[in-house]
């Protein structure tokens, strides 16, 4: 693991006349390794996640052999959870990451915190899921519920978009995103929204697919990628086409020092990503002030 700080073509079907005005008012860009309008990206990408939804948690063991499981905690430890914070996990409909956080919290409370103070911190920490599809989200609640997690409302349902967020300026202590960013339309809109949301002192902390650079673990990790991957999801999930998606989609997000400077202009300072299984997943931080 390597921790850096951080200074700074659907291919394109031609239309029977293509004039100025269409360019003008229709921008392509990339779902997975084809080119469609700006517009029918977030359309397409909830498709895909409508359709994996009810299998997400199991297709994520087997692809990663459970090792999402561990790059999660590490997110998790790197946010430092504590009692009444305020914290926006976004992409995270089926609540992986948000319950993690909750459990932290709760970890911290029981330890060193007595019963009164302990209840009114309970009602005061809030940890909100914001995903964009419906499906997730719901799988998310279901999850809840069966592990007796959020009954007092520390954990809020929300139906939002990443690149246009239903919350105030400065009221958000912390920000999580775990493998949603490479889906969105516009990244640059998303970490925007992330830095005007969270408050001064806040972190955003971003858990995403990302580049191998050795050339012998790439080769095998290109082999599985889109040989393996695809195969499970069409005997798994009987859905073989979503899960191509994916795996071109890792390929067509930036890599890590560009994500890292993205995330610098934007605003956020004291930028650095920590490298997971040689770069097949990086943690992406930044801090507001």
């Amino acid at each position: 693991m390597a921790l850096r700080m951080v200074a700074r073509n659907f291919r394109s079907k031609l239309l029977p006349s293509f004039t100025p005005a269409s360019m003008l008012h229709s921008h392509a860009t990339s779902f997975g390794y084809k080119e469609v309008p700006e517009e029918e990206k977030s359309k397409l990408v909830g498709n895909v996640f409508t359709s994996v939804a009810s299998n997400y948690d199991l297709m994520n063991d087997l692809m990663s052999a459970g090792l999402h499981r561990l790059w999660k905690e590490r997110l998790v430890s790197k946010l430092n959870p504590f009692p009444g914070m305020k914290h926006l996990d976004v992409a995270g409909g089926t609540g992986d990451v948000a319950f993690r956080i909750l459990e932290s919290i709760n970890s911290v409370r029981h330890k060193a915190l007595r019963d009164t103070f302990e209840e009114n911190l309970q009602e005061e920490t809030q940890i909100y899921v914001c995903d964009i599809n419906p499906n997730m989200l719901n799988v998310g609640k279901i999850r809840a519920q069966e592990r007796g997690l959020g009954e007092d409302g520390s954990i809020v349902w929300v139906e939002g978009d990443a690149e246009a967020l239903n919350f105030e300026d400065g009221s958000i202590d912390g920000y999580t995103i775990a493998f949603g960013i490479r889906n969105v339309t516009h990244i640059e809109k998303v970490l925007s929204e992330a830095y005007r949301v969270l408050k001064k002192g806040g972190r955003f902390l971003c858990l995403e697919l990302s580049h191998v650079e050795n050339p012998a673990f790439k080769q095998f990790y290109d082999y599985y990628s889109f040989s393996v991957i695809p195969a499970i999801g069409e005997l798994v999930a009987g859905d073989r086409n979503s899960y191509q998606y994916l795996v071109e989609s890792i390929r067509k997000f930036p890599p890590q020092e560009k994500f890292a400077s993205l995330i610098s202009e934007a605003g956020f300072q004291k930028v650095e990503y920590e490298n997971l299984v040689g770069g097949v997943v990086a943690i992406h931080s930044g801090l507001k002030f």
